[in-house]
């Protein structure tokens, strides 16, 4: 499956406002946005994957266009994925990867795997 470039600029366009430290990596059949080294947003091609504070999943589970990451057939408290329908501005796309961008602060990187 092809991820949506348009969605991609995008959400580029707005990373790389504020963070250098960016790496892009295909993976789930998308594009996933590494900022770093951490796992922020992706984009697959009808929605944004969304790293989020588990605290604020509550609040944002109701949103417009927001729905449970159950990318594993398990619900995963800290991911949530929001429809493009509800990404069509600017603003709105904006308000996820500024989600993302905050938890990324506190979020814990994965480890790394160390070759043999």
């Amino acid at each position: 499956m092809a991820y949506n470039e348009q969605l991609a600029d995008r959400a580029r366009e707005i990373i790389a406002a504020t963070h250098a430290d960016v790496v892009e990596k295909k993976m789930f059949g998308g594009l996933c946005f590494m900022v770093n080294d951490k796992m922020c947003v992706g984009v697959e091609q009808q929605r944004l994957m969304v790293r989020l504070d588990p605290e604020k999943y509550e609040e944002v589970i109701e949103m417009e266009g927001c729905k449970p990451m159950d990318f594993t057939g398990k619900i995963m408290k800290g991911y949530v994925f929001v429809d493009l329908e509800a990404l069509n501005t600017h603003k709105k796309l904006d308000y996820w990867i500024q989600l993302a961008l905050e938890f990324n602060k506190k979020a814990k990187a994965s480890k790394k795997k160390t070759k043999s």
